[in-house]
């Protein structure tokens, strides 16, 4: 198995995790060196049993991150480029990877090859990295303030391998390439082809909404990508309690599963945090049980670790809620959420003894009422790992194969010799067999 496939992530939006201005510091400002307070964060991030730090955008923007205006510079409101380094240095020698996002389909206005075509038209010598439309350049979704790149011009295919080639340079080990569904799969294929010439071993995560998640991976280059249909399965199935639509979802997750390792997760810095979507807080546990049991490369969003709430708006600093400031260090957190911290460092520990998860598929055993019941056991063994989830407030029964289950997780038992699972009332189950090899 290469590294990715051990990789479990902790994800942070670092300018709002640190406490960063809203806006690019001024002109002359002094240098605000906030990067390594992440490294006073690497223990928390260890002892949820996670070995990888995702980092949001680090790159001089002038806002959120999204916005860059320049991909070789630290964003000053972080820090220098020898405080990543430092942090990555520091990263490492904990066996932590680090993954940077790249934000590479559009840029901030004041990206100076843009101010330069916004100040010469034509005569620039960056005139083809953008495209003109009506009296302005394509935009993003319609917000004006970010313009959209040129992926048919070579000299932007060029801008984004040297970019990534760059920081590959310094010690990063990934990166999740922002708005992936947004960029021709050929541009992709052109830039990984060429940076995997001299970075064997890096990891793209491209961040993928919807569409055909299987093509970005065999068309463009990348390892993975994010499994948004899936965490909108989990959390609506549970609202709903209604266990089929995450089967479903479990189905068509197999069929990614046979191409690739989806990146899981069940929040990020871009959705409503998921203590906050769930209606029935005991439903918090059923989430993370799927998150940690099925296939792909897990990730946890810095905070839902102790069930923070934020809801995301669709206006103006919409996304203040999901992505707030933290202490300085851990110890700032307090006792709040403290269980579920447990209960993440529980199921993080039953995934690092089972790391053949990440590429497993999941078979359904049980599916009634609001009940769901599946299995999934290693190519090359008979090591198993059993779920059984009740989503509803009666207590129910599943049905999983009869075997000698150990039980890892949960509130609820088992009948080895008949595969009978007695589900408490909102109940769960997660067990295991001996792993006997062939």
């Amino acid at each position: 198995m290469s590294w990715p496939d051990h990789a479990i992530w902790w994800h942070v939006h670092p300018l709002s995790f640190l406490g960063a201005e809203p806006d690019a510091l001024p002109a002359g400002a002094p240098v605000r060196h906030r990067l390594p307070v992440l490294a006073d964060w690497l223990d928390h991030l260890v002892g949820l049993g996670c070995n990888g730090l995702a980092l949001g955008p680090v790159f001089a923007a002038e806002t959120h991150g999204y916005d860059t205006t320049d991909h070789f510079r630290v964003d000053p409101r972080l820090g220098t480029e020898t405080d990543l380094v430092e942090l990555i240095d520091r990263a490492a020698s904990r066996g932590v990877r680090v993954l940077l996002d790249g934000v590479f389909n559009h840029v901030g206005r004041s990206f100076a090859p843009f101010a330069d075509v916004a100040r010469r038209g034509t005569a620039s010598p960056y005139a083809d990295w953008f495209v003109p439309e009506g009296d302005d350049f394509r935009t993003f979704e319609g917000h004006r303030h970010l313009v959209a790149l040129n992926h048919a011009s070579p000299a932007v295919a060029d801008h984004v391998a040297e970019v990534l080639g760059h920081w590959l340079d310094r010690g990063v080990d990934g990166w999740r390439l922002d708005a992936a569904y947004a960029v021709p799969r050929s541009f992709w294929r052109t830039v990984t082809d060429r940076v995997r010439a001299r970075h064997p071993g890096v990891w793209f995560s491209g961040e993928v909404i919807h569409g055909d998640y299987a093509a970005y991976v065999a068309e463009g280059g990348l390892d993975t990508v994010t499994q948004y249909e899936l965490w909108k399965a989990i959390w609506s199935s549970l609202n709903d309690r209604n266990p089929h639509e995450l089967a479903w979802a479990l189905e068509r997750h197999n069929a990614m599963i046979d191409t690739f390792a989806p990146q899981t997760f069940v929040g990020n810095h871009d959705v409503t945090r998921l203590a906050s979507r769930l209606e029935e807080p005991r439903h918090l546990a059923h989430a993370l049980a799927v998150l940690f049991t099925v296939g792909g490369t897990p990730s946890i969003y810095a905070g839902d670790e102790r069930a923070r709430k934020g809801v995301k708006e669709d206006r103006a600093g919409g996304d203040d809620a999901i992505r707030p400031a933290f202490p300085r260090s851990p110890s700032g957190l307090g006792a709040e959420g403290l269980a579920v911290q447990r209960l993440h460092q529980t199921l993080v520990g039953a995934r690092r003894r089972h790391p053949w998860l990440v590429r497993a598929r999941t078979r359904i055993h049980t599916l009634d009422g609001a009940v769901l019941g599946y299995t999934l056991t290693a190519p090359d063994s008979d090591s198993t790992v059993a779920v059984a989830l009740n989503f509803g407030p009666a207590p129910a029964t599943a049905g999983i194969p009869a075997a000698p289950w150990t039980p890892v997780a949960g509130d609820s038992s088992v009948d080895s010799a008949t595969g009978v699972v007695s589900l408490s009332p909102t109940g769960w189950f997660i067990a295991t067999t001996p792993e006997i090899r062939h």
